[in-house]
């Protein structure tokens, strides 16, 4: 797909409708194990904005949508769960020095998320991902990293791990992904 300029939504509204088509990832069985944590790396920045769309004007690259639930290892949602999220452009470059591409959220009283942004480009050394940091209210956090199936880079990425795979389909618009996360939540 070529590259488009896409302008921001006010909300997605794709996310029920995503969760309804998409299995989760991973599938949550009672005494469930927490996703997986991972590096933060090295470009985390505190006090994020709070938005659902990381999109702004001018924002370059392929959509793509991504929704799911938070979930407490017993597969209840985890309502007002903070999720912050932060990537690279579609060039593969990191703002270092504002918040482009990064942003926090609040799961609904559902567990429910949904972020709308671009796929990240390639960041010199790694495959495609995105940065999440994940906390039930009052609980610790849960740092990880959600990657793309099927990218070349992931066999030679040590960081990809495919248990943090999203799924993943194709949409008029971009792309749609889904991925749950489960969190100590108790």
């Amino acid at each position: 797909m070529a590259l488009q300029v896409l302008t921001p939504t006010a909300a997605p509204t794709v996310a029920p409708a995503l969760v309804q088509a998409l299995p989760p990832t991973p599938a949550c069985d009672d005494d469930d194990e927490p996703t997986l944590a991972q590096t933060e790396g090295p470009y985390f920045t505190r006090n994020s904005p709070e938005r659902m769309s990381l999109l702004e004007a001018g924002t370059r690259g392929e959509k793509i949508v991504l929704s799911g639930y938070v979930l407490s290892t017993d597969c209840r949602p985890v309502a007002r769960a903070l999720l912050d999220f932060w990537q690279a452009d579609d060039a593969g470059q990191y703002d270092n020095s504002g918040f482009r591409y990064r942003g926090h959220q609040f799961a609904d009283e559902q567990g429910r998320y949904t972020l709308e942004t671009v796929v990240p480009g390639l960041y010199p050394g790694r495959t495609r991902h995105f940065h999440v940091k994940v906390q039930a209210p009052n609980r610790p956090v849960l740092t990880t990293q959600l990657y793309f199936s099927g990218e070349a880079r992931n066999r030679s990425d040590g960081i990809y791990r495919p248990e943090l795979e999203m799924q993943i389909r194709d949409d008029a618009t971009g792309k749609l992904a889904a991925f749950n996360f489960v969190v100590t939540a108790a």
